[in-house]
Formats: structure tokens, sequence, C-alpha cells
């Protein structure tokens, strides 16, 4: 079928586009392709275009598992077999085989007779290396952007980060695409209140109409959802017109297709509105002059020996002023970040537990050591409201000293749950091994050896019970130190890993948990009398800012600039600097090529 431009002046009917949000199974390939061939199928009678993520083929977090994973265009076609009759165009994200080589790439295909035929691939070119990205390392980045003719016009592809550069969109546009297709995988960041989504999906809704108005051009987002190991995908695909406005939205944390029309007259609207497009083309050739010279300039800056400038003036590199320095409320500010769209979090929470335990692990049933501390309240409520209450084993594990309180406070979150309730005291084999063989045993030592039996028998119920384990620590006493290691740090699946003790509150009574449970004073209930903040030092409501701002890259002395106390800054830091070891796995002496985490690197979530 002969090409014609998306902004042809004939009336043609609106271009059909899918956006799939996709769950794919991680490394399981043939399962992954077997449900895009049920997807392109469900929708082949009502859409010209259906555009599944960035890496739907296996999943992103592969990390050493990429080369397993990764299959040739020509595998991936004979793998999809013949296309549904009436077939929409398909493009598909995958790590690909080319010439002995690894890539994160998106194809566009065409239905052919009996076979896929290949229109187009695109090989990311920029692979993120921060945060929790390490892209870089497991393949190889590609060295080309170019827009393509189609049956529907001409197209050009980016892969997910290469939109938050400005120039391979500008370039795509120049080379007289229409549409741009970004197949994407954005792990959900940031969940500070910020009107019902995570702050990077705020992100893309920021850069997507951007690069639309600018250009006068239709892009469309196709967004992976579900979770692997920990990196929650959210979906929220979108759909956005030349002239910015959003045509449609996927929804947060389902796997779902969202559909939108494109109609290619709006292109011609735009670009007579707002005509930035002809305006770059008409003045491209005195940029590339001035860019061509920048890299030259920079080129004979680096050739400048030192002795050759010696008389010239010294100018101090960045920006430098006169002023004072600032001296701004990062307490407040902090506080503000910290405030989190509980609304949100809970659905991802309740999402993030239905997926890696049921989905990811095989399992329908979670235990949970309830102490009648908040923590625990709040990770067995959401657990009921992931998995059912009937699904869900909430363990009390009291120690003769263990106050009455806790008892009364577990046995209510219970009642309140509808969790199966079990209790287990842990009395006799601490005396016995205590009376046996240390009777001169520190109390901080007992403690921690009831919270790593309290760690054993949940661990032993749950082989039992055929049920996962769950873990309940927060983020505060993880950079705090404040958990008795190899036990409270356990469980293979942690919901509150990442959230302060504040926000943990916060969520709490989002939940409906009891006040007296969440207004009581935290104390880990080892050591009778001793709350937690007897033993950090310092209250939780005035560390986790502080916790927020040094773990945020801000320093010691910036902080106690901006207004926090400098002791207290002083007590957070020494305390996170500590206890490093606290959070790292055991440390194995490497011997070999082939060491675990170092060079052999399959994931650990499947």
């Amino acid at each position: 079928m002969a090409t014609r431009p998306m902004n042809n002046t004939d009336v043609r009917p609106p271009l059909r586009v899918a956006l799939v949000q996709f769950k794919p199974t991680k490394a399981e390939v043939s399962a992954n392709v077997e449900a895009i061939q049920r997807t392109i199928a469900s929708q082949s009678d009502s859409t010209d275009l259906i555009v599944f993520p960035e890496t739907s083929l296996s999943g992103y977090f592969l990390e050493g598992g990429v080369a397993e994973s990764a299959v040739t265009i020509e595998e991936l076609i004979e793998l999809l077999g013949s296309p549904p009759e009436m077939s929409p165009d398909v493009v598909i994200g995958f790590y690909e085989r080319w010439r002995r080589r690894l890539y994160n790439s998106a194809v566009y295909l065409e239905a052919g007779e009996g076979a896929w035929k290949l229109r187009h691939v695109h090989r990311k070119m920029f692979l993120p290396t921060y945060g929790v990205f390490d892209e870089a390392r497991f393949v190889e980045p590609g060295t080309d952007v170019q827009a393509f003719e189609t049956r529907f016009g001409r197209i050009g592809m980016l892969i997910c980060e290469e939109m938050w550069h400005s120039l391979p969109a500008t370039i795509l546009a120049l080379d007289g695409a229409e549409l741009l297709v970004v197949p994407s995988a954005s792990p959900a960041r940031d969940f500070s209140q910020a009107g019902g989504r995570p702050r990077n999906l705020e992100r893309w809704e920021q850069i997507a109409p951007g690069i639309a108005l600018e250009h006068g051009i239709f892009v469309i987002v196709a967004q992976l959802v579900g979770s692997e190991g920990g990196k929650l995908f959210p979906g929220g695909s979108i759909a956005v017109g030349p002239d910015g406005r959003f045509l449609a939205r996927g929804p947060l944390l389902e796997e779902v297709v969202t559909l939108a029309s494109l109609d290619a007259a709006s292109i011609d609207r735009s670009r007579v509105a707002s005509p930035l497009l002809a305006d770059l083309e008409q003045m491209l050739p005195h940029l590339q002059r001035s860019l061509e010279s920048t890299r030259t300039n920079a080129v004979l800056e680096d050739l400048h020996s030192p002795l050759e400038n010696e008389a010239e003036e010294v100018v101090v590199e960045g920006l430098v002023g006169d002023g004072p320095l600032p001296n701004e409320d990062l307490g407040r500010i902090h506080e503000a970040e910290l405030n989190l769209d509980i609304d949100l979090v809970e659905k991802t929470l309740i999402e993030f537990i239905r997926d890696e335990v049921c989905r990811q692990r095989g399992f329908e049933r979670v235990v949970v050591g309830v102490s009648g501390g908040v923590d625990s309240a709040v990770s067995l409520a959401l657990a009921c409201k992931a998995l059912g209450p009937e699904n869900v084993y909430g363990f009390r594990l009291p120690y003769r000293t263990s106050s009455q309180e806790s008892l009364e406070h577990a046995a209510l979150v219970l009642d309140m749950t509808k969790a199966q309730a079990r209790t287990i005291e842990i009395s006799d084999p601490i005396d016995l091994y205590v009376k046996e063989y240390e009777p001169e045993i520190s109390p901080l030592r007992k403690g921690n050896l009831m919270a790593r039996l309290r760690s054993v028998i949940l661990f032993d119920q749950s082989a039992k019970l055929g049920a996962l384990p769950l873990g309940t620590g927060n983020k505060s006493e993880r950079l705090l130190g404040y958990f008795t290691w190899h036990a409270d740090d356990s469980p293979p699946i942690n919901p509150l890993g990442d959230l302060f003790k504040t926000q943990v509150w916060a969520l709490a009574r989002h939940l409906g948990i009891p006040e007296v449970i969440i207004e009581k004073p935290a104390t880990a209930d080892l050591v009778k009398g001793v709350t937690d903040e007897d033993e950090i030092g310092i209250s939780y409501h005035a560390a986790d800012p502080i916790l927020f701002g040094l773990v945020s890259g801000y320093s010691v002395e910036e902080l106690a600039r901006g207004g926090f106390n400098q002791e207290e800054v002083e007590l957070v830091w020494k305390r996170l600097q500590a206890t490093h070891w606290k959070r790292e796995l055991p440390t194995v002496a490497v011997l070999s090529s082939s060491a675990i985490g170092e060079f052999y690197l399959r994931p650990v979530d499947y």
C-alpha cells in the first residue's frame, strides 16, 4: 500500500492506536509471546496500530539474564507466527540479539502473507546508569535515529530514556515523523503529594505534550506494568495530540489496553497555530554552525597548555556570587516532601503484594509477625486487602516479659483485619538456652535472640502453611540500623521498607489502624520499658526529615545551616554511616570470574 503523510489534506479516517499496558512474565519469552498474540488478536478489528511497552518480551530488570532472553528479529517473527486476519501494525519492545551484540530495541512490524514483515527497528541510544538503572552494563547503545514510512504515514520511534533528551525527538520531527511512538518501562518513583500519580509519571506528562506541541506531532507512550524485584511499573500510558492536549490516559497499575484516535487534520491546525517546527527548519543551518563552533572551541581549549594561560585572568569554574550562603528552611521543605499521596501509596502496595506474592513467586498466602506495633499492623492490613484475610496468617510470638499492652494491641488489629490469628509462646526455648548456656546474657543479646527466634518460627510456619513471610520493617529503622540483623530484615518481601516511620503512621491512619496503636511510643518490646527513642537518641519526627536530607545528598553542614539541630544531624549521620553493613548481603571473597552478584548477575527475583 502506498504511503501517505498523516497531514494529507484529503479526508482520512483517524488512525486508531492501542496502547498496551503489558505485564510480562519475567524471562519467560514464550509465555509473553503468547500473551502478545492474544492481545493482538483481541484488537484486530478495532485498531490500526498496537504498541507494546519496552522489553515486553521478557521484562526489564533482567541484569545478567538479558543474554538468555534476547532474540533476533527473525526469531521474534517466527515466534509470533501468522498475523491474525485484519491485523494491525505492531510495535514491540524487546531485548535484541544482533550481530552478536545485545540491544534494548523496539521493532515495527506489518502483517504480511502468513508472516510478519519488518518495517523498522530502533535500538535504544541513551542507556540509563543512575538510581535503580544499570542498563549500559548489559546492552550496547544504538547509534542511529531516523523516521520511516508506514502505510499510515511517516513515524519515528524512541525508547523511554531517549524522551528525556530533547534532541532525538527533534531529529525525528525534522526527518518528517508525524507520529512519535515511545515504548517505555519507567518504574514508579516519588509518591509525594502530586496529583494522584508518581512524580516520574508527572514528568512524562510534561515531556510528551511539550515535544508534541513544539513539533506539531502526535506522541504516544506505552508503559509497562507490574513489579520486578520491588521496582513497580505503574502504567499510566498516554497519547498526546499535536496541540499538546491529552487524547487518552491509561490507568495506574492495571494491565489494560487504552485506545486513542489520531486525527491527521489536527497536525495542520497545530502547525498553523504554532509554526515552531518550520521556524526550526529555517534556523537549522545557523544552529548547525553554532553547534560546530562550540565543539571546535571546546577542542581548542583542551589543547591549551597551563603554561600558555599563566598570564590570563583566572576564572572560577561554576556559578559563584558575592551574596551570603543560602539559609533555606530545609526542615519545612523536607517535611513537605515526606507527605505522600497516601491513597496512591495504598493502591501501589496492595498491587505490589499481589504481584510479588502470587504472580512472581507462586504463593497465595503470607505469614506476618504481629507485634502490636504500627508497622506490623500496617503490613497485616495491606496483606488482607491484597490477598483476602483468609490467606493472611498473623502470628503473635510473645516472650514472658512482653508487655500486656502489645498483646492486646496485636489482638486488636488481628480482630480488625479478620486475619487468621495464631499465638506461639517463645519463652521456654529462650529461657532454656539462657539457663543452660548463657546465664550472664545481656539484655541486648537476649532481645536479639528473641527477634531471631521469631524469624525462625515464621519461616517454619511458612513452610508448614505454604505461605510467604511478609516483612514489617520501615525505612527509618533500616537507615538508622535499628533492627536485628538476619531477623527483622529476613522476609523476602517487605511492603514498608521504603517508607519512613512518619509515613507509616500516615498510612496507618489512612487504613483505619486503631489510634491507640498509632499514638503509643514506638518500641521493639525486646527490653522491658525501653522505647525506640530511648535507644536511638532522637524521635522519628525529628530524624525522618534529617534522614531524607542525607539520603538526598545534603551534607551535615548544609542541613545544620538549613535549620536543623547540629547535634541531631550529627547523631543521625553517625548512625547512618556506622550501619551500612546491616543493609548489605554477606560480603563474599571474590576468587573467580563467576562470583555470584559480581560476575554472575542473574536477577534475584525469578
